[in-house]
């Protein structure tokens, strides 16, 4: 990344110096308007994931598991699914393309991070950050002076790390991926039968 986006990320970079995808503690984090989420509010299971954009184990679950959880549980309406942004190394990285996602809006904010999964191998291996996040960023509407603009945002950036501070102090998170069901966390990378029966446990305490 170039010179100006580098500096964008000394917060970053100074408030978390987490390890990549490793371990866990914590509870259940209240959903708050910040979050991002997919599904039924009103659903009786909510599904927090706290995942990191440059996590491999969050970029396969993501890619393999992702899709047929979201058709059985979120567009049947059966749960509320919430995904809180977490930073692993490299963070900038991670915080760019968080940002993105977010500038993308709403209505696209998952379609964007989908394709930062997706490339996410191909992004590494090329070495062109920047210039695959703003190959997204094009694709989801953005221009490239408002994709500059989005990830100089030194406010976005702030409050993305004071997020992740949050779900560090208050929920417990120090790895990715971490699932939170109804209050009941489960660590690391979820098979498609591990979820199913986390949710069935959940809909059967309600």
């Amino acid at each position: 990344m170039g010179q100006s986006t580098r500096r964008l990320f000394v917060i970053a970079l100074a408030v978390l110096s987490l390890a990549g995808c490793d371990k866990l503690g914590g509870n259940k984090g209240a959903v708050t308007a910040d979050d991002m989420g997919l599904g039924n509010p009103n659903a009786k299971v909510t599904v927090i994931e706290y995942a990191s954009a440059t996590c491999p184990h969050c970029a396969r679950f993501n890619n393999e598991v992702f899709p047929g959880f979201k058709a059985k549980y979120i567009d049947t309406g059966r749960i509320h699914y919430v995904f809180r942004e977490f930073l692993t190394p490299p963070p900038e990285v991670a915080a760019a393309a968080f940002l993105t996602a977010r500038c993308a809006g709403k209505d696209k904010y998952f379609s964007v991070l989908d394709a930062v999964f997706k490339g996410q191998t191909a992004m590494f291996q090329s070495g062109d950050v920047k210039g695959s996040l703003l190959n997204i960023a094009e694709s989801a509407g953005l221009t490239e002076a408002q994709f500059n603009a989005c990830i100089s945002d030194d406010a976005a950036l702030k409050a993305l790390n004071d997020r992740v501070q949050r779900y560090i102090d208050k929920d417990g998170i120090d790895s990715t991926p971490t699932f939170v069901i109804n209050g009941k966390k489960l660590v690391g990378e979820q098979t498609e039968a591990m979820l199913d029966k986390a949710i069935a446990d959940a809909q059967s305490a309600t």
